[in-house]
């Protein structure tokens, strides 16, 4: 049997059985409803809407409350093989939400509610479409915290860190948010409603967490979710640093890793110094400005201090005292806030790769100079964010301040800059995006990376998903 067109009479039939599933008022074919839930954060998406063209929607957008009625919609959904596009706060970058093979748009933000913030285990357990900052109130209100500050915190859902494997500042201390999750209930494309393991850590086969979490909504709906909470620290203690080039920052935090973990590790190029740290949180000098965190209890805090100062002087870092990493801090959301953060007209995006010590600043280099020498209107700033024992992840950024005006030609110089950073940091080592996701922007990209080893995903997506209805066209799938 082949995909279904709905259109008229089986669109009016599918919409019954869709109001059947989840109620009359959660299904809409409304313009305006399935107009947003065509946008993202993606810059295409947004550049395309922008010169007033349409980007593709879904025929359908509905909004189940659970499990039992993710379960009754994709039942319908598979029976028709119809395609479904899971959407959370749609505030992604990769256009990994974006339905465009049409179909059901099957939005999860009724999914939020809080069921339990359980204190003897140390999880809330919550609905995959909360709010994260919801759930971080939750906590607080017990006297913990969530650990999980990516800069979308206030407006993107628990389900789309999820799916996308998404970080926060404090992650080099407390993990991704793949660290942070003990036990997922999931709905297969066929309606079954599984549970993983009620532990993350065991040896009953391979880590079924870590087979739905950054599968992008290709595999499956995640409805549910148990995330870890911490003990708020006893105190949490900033410095700056200004070190005269990366070089002698990367020695210095590799150095500092081998010791002990910091909560916030923020090293910047000196273009992103001398413009955004110097904007936001007042360094006026040239150099690579670095902020770090220590976070815990306040004796061994005092020591880790101890510590930082005396490794990081090895390196020739000049300590700029408490108050630039404080501000930082204060303002590490503001960042991204109008004003702040680039945003159309111009062109823009963030290539953020991962590697072992040994080749990210070889991966910063040859990246600049590929993007910068074969595309001179654009300009490429980064900071390394990300921060592990074996290496760390650079944020790098392309801006182009005058874009094509026509959205055709403006598409083909995005995706051309896009492909030769990617395939840059590929060649030196990289990956090709380490916590944005790879959505519709990069999937292209996948088999570059993993060559023969893209049959592992394909089989799982072919075993799990025989009529290829979710999310199609995403992760290279």
């Amino acid at each position: 049997m082949t995909a279904l067109q709905m259109t008229g009479f089986m669109l009016d039939m599918i919409r019954s059985e869709l109001e059947d599933a989840v109620g009359r008022e959660n299904c809409s074919t409304r313009d305006i409803d399935k107009i947003a839930h065509g946008v993202d954060y993606f810059w295409l998406s947004r550049m395309w809407a922008d010169r007033g063209l349409r980007m593709p929607e879904a025929d359908i957008v509905v909004s189940p409350k659970d499990a039992e009625e993710t379960s009754a919609v994709l039942k319908i959904a598979d029976y028709y093989k119809i395609p479904v596009t899971t959407w959370g706060g749609g505030g992604g970058t990769q256009g990994g939400a974006l339905p465009v093979a049409g179909g059901i748009l099957l939005d999860t933000k009724r999914m939020n509610s809080i069921e339990q913030v359980n204190t003897d285990s140390m999880y809330i357990e919550c609905g995959a479409g909360s709010i994260y900052k919801h759930i971080e109130w939750a906590a607080n209100e017990k006297g913990y915290a969530t650990m999980h500050y990516p800069s979308s915190l206030t407006c993107s859902t628990v389900g789309g860190f999820l799916a996308h494997r998404g970080i926060g500042v404090v992650s080099t201390k407390y993990g991704k948010i793949d660290d942070m999750v003990l036990q997922m209930e999931v709905v297969l494309p066929n309606g079954d409603i599984i549970y993983t393991s009620p532990a993350p850590k065991h040896a009953a086969g391979p880590d079924l967490n870590q087979i739905f979490i950054g599968s992008e909504g290709t595999l499956a709906v995640i409805t549910k979710a148990q995330m870890r909470i911490f003990a708020q620290p006893e105190e949490r203690r900033f410095r700056g640093f200004l070190f005269a080039d990366l070089t002698a920052a990367f020695k210095a935090s590799r150095e500092l890793l081998q010791k002990f973990k910091p909560s916030v590790m923020r090293l910047y190029d000196p273009a992103e110094t001398s413009s955004l740290i110097k904007k936001i949180v007042g360094v006026e000098r040239e150099g690579a400005f670095m902020n770090i965190a220590i976070e815990g209890v306040s004796e061994l805090v005092a020591v880790e201090e101890k510590i930082l100062l005396e490794t990081f002087a090895k390196y020739g870092a000049e300590d700029l005292g408490s108050a630039y990493g404080e501000k930082w801090w204060q303002e590490k959301i503001t960042f991204f806030y109008p004003g702040n953060m680039m945003d159309l007209p111009q062109m823009f995006g963030t290539m953020d790769t991962i590697a072992p010590y040994d080749k990210i600043e070889k991966i910063y280099w040859e990246m600049k100079r590929a993007v910068e020498t074969n595309f001179p209107m654009a300009k490429f700033i980064a900071h390394f964010s990300h921060w592990y024992e074996w290496g760390c992840m650079v944020y790098d950024r392309f801006i182009v301040d005058h874009p094509p005006a026509d959205p055709h030609e403006a598409l083909r110089l995005h995706n051309a800059i896009w492909s030769c950073g990617v395939r840059t940091a590929l060649a030196n080592g990289g990956v090709i995006n380490d916590h944005h996701g790879v959505g519709i922007k990069l999937g292209r990209l996948m088999k570059e990376q993993y060559g023969s080893a893209m049959q592992v995903f394909q089989g799982l997506k072919k075993q799990l998903d025989p009529n290829g209805i979710m999310n199609p066209f995403k992760l290279g799938l």
